[in-house]
This record gives C-alpha cells, structure tokens and sequence, in this order.
C-alpha cells in the first residue's frame, strides 16, 4: 500500500533514510520509527512560557509590524489590519506560526512570517511585545504640568472602535450563549482566549466569514459559526462594537 503522509510540520529524517530518493513520506517515517525506535520530532507551537523574552528585538521588530498594525498595535486600515495591542502571547504566537506554516493564509502575511524574515526567536519576542501594549478607550486624566507632548503620547492610545448598528440586545444574547465561554463573559479574552471586544469590526466580520468558508478553521468552532445567520452576525457585532464602552 502507497501511503504518501502530507506532513506539515517539518521533521529531520536520518542521513540514510534521506539517500533513498524513492522512499515516500510515509514509508520513510514508518523506517525512521524502525531505525531509531521514536517517532522523529515534530515541530509544536512555540511556547511563549519558557522563552527568555528581549523587548528591545520586540520593539525592533514591531517597527516592521507598524506600517500595517499601528506603532502601537492599534491596527488599521478600517479593520484590514487587526488590533494586536493586548492579545495573549500564546495567541499571537500560534496565529504567526500558523502563518508560517501556511497553516493560516493573508497575502500580506505571506511575505513576512517565514523563516527567513522571522525566526522562532523573532515570532515570541514579537508576540509578547505585542501582548503588553496597553490601549484605551478615553483620554486618561492629565494634570496642568502635563506638557503637550505627554498629552498627544496619550491621545495616540486611545482606541474605539465605531458603535456598529445593530440589535445590541440579540447579540449579547447570542455571545452569552455561544461565545462566553472561551471569550470571557465580558468579550475581553480569557486566558489565551483574544478579546473580541476592542477589535475592529470589518476584521471580525472577515474572520466569521472565513471561518465559515473553512478558509481558517479552529477546533471546535464550527458548531458556533456555522449556523449563524447574517442577523446573528449583524447582530453580534453590533454588541461587539459597545461592550467596551
């Protein structure tokens, strides 16, 4: 039987199994397990507890992410490009390495998550980075010794995204009993769960759609996106768009 394994993480095969050209995938992974008695080691998402973070690469790296995402990772082009500002870690590091490994696709990403132009190293650096950027929804309170400069440092911080119109109350409804759980009662994340309030609008209707194309998939998911019709999702966004007033 002809099996040829579609692996997408990539392993190394030993020395002597790799000299047979005519080897398949899978006859070569069933040798490796008979010549080295183990599985060979399959790449895994990067695992943000145990690195050793350096904010300066961090800060380095965000220079190159800012044309798109906002030097302060506020996102932009009304929602073509995401808010990263305050993601978990963990999150963002697996969606770059998902775009790495094609697992994930966007045209613009395409260019930069791969190995050459972002390392292991570079993708956890970045995304803890990321992580600790801190947004707002006001002007914070300033004091008369506050100079313009500190003031306009400030203002360049404050995020809100537009009120969406909608049934407000048909889509807290609808979050409370689809979306809760994993996102937080109150749509600000939970754990490596992102907030889905505070993120533009178009981004998320984008994603709903491309969740319910198969075009991005995530365990479990589909049970919630796939039945949703247009009004549950006009309605969700709608409350979405206020939840962090």
């Amino acid at each position: 039987m002809n099996l040829d394994l579609k692996v997408r993480t990539a392993f190394t095969l030993p020395e002597t199994i790799k000299s047979f050209s005519h080897v398949t995938a899978a006859t070569a992974l069933l040798l490796s397990v008979l010549l080295l008695g183990t599985l060979p080691a399959i790449a895994q998402y990067p695992d943000v507890r145990a690195h050793d973070y350096d904010s300066e690469n961090g800060e380095e790296i965000n220079e190159l992410c800012a044309g798109c995402h906002g030097e302060f990772g506020q996102g932009g082009g009304g929602g073509e490009f995401p808010r990263l500002a305050g993601l978990p870690a963990k999150y963002l590091a697996k969606q770059l390495h998902q775009f790495k490994i094609k697992e994930r696709n966007n045209m613009v990403m395409s260019m930069y998550a791969t190995d050459r132009e972002i390392s292991a190293t570079d993708l956890l650096d970045i995304s803890i980075y990321h992580s600790q950027l801190k947004l707002t929804t006001i002007m914070p309170d300033v004091t008369p010794e506050t100079s313009a400069l500190e003031k306009l440092h400030l203002a360049s911080r404050i995020f809100n995204v537009a009120r969406y119109d909608g049934d407000v109350e048909r889509g807290r409804l609808f979050y409370s009993k689809n979306c809760a759980k994993c996102h937080g009662v109150d749509a600000f994340g939970r754990g490596s769960t992102p907030q889905l309030t505070g993120q533009f609008t178009e981004y998320i209707r984008t994603q709903i759609g491309n969740f319910q194309a198969g075009t991005r998939t995530h365990k479990g998911m589909d049970r919630y996106i796939k039945p949703m019709t247009a009004q549950d999702i006009e309605a969700l966004l709608a409350f979405l768009s206020v939840a962090d007033d």
